[in-house]
């Protein structure tokens, strides 16, 4: 996805291909993508590194967003993370 592409609406989820980036890009990358969400959205994330199972969740532990867990995919696991809503 083009980073000039607007935020999605709350309906969908923003899914991005991270496989093969090893840390900390996805994280990085983690990041950048939820700053431009919009509250309630959620970021699906496809990695291979296996660091990405201890970093993605702390990073939502660090901005206040939400990690609602993963699912394991052929070859990837997917990381689901909310946006979280403005205080």
């Amino acid at each position: 996805m083009p980073a000039t592409a607007p935020p999605p609406p709350f309906d969908e989820a923003l899914r991005l291909d991270l496989r093969g980036l090893k840390c900390p890009l996805p994280v990085l990358r983690a990041q950048k993508e939820l700053a431009r969400l919009r509250p309630g959205a959620l970021l699906i994330l496809e990695c291979t590194d296996p660091m990405a199972a201890i970093d993605l969740p702390n990073l939502t532990r660090e901005t206040g967003d939400l990690y609602e867990g993963h699912h394991k995919g052929e070859g990837f696991t997917a990381y689901h993370l909310r946006k979280a809503p403005r205080p």
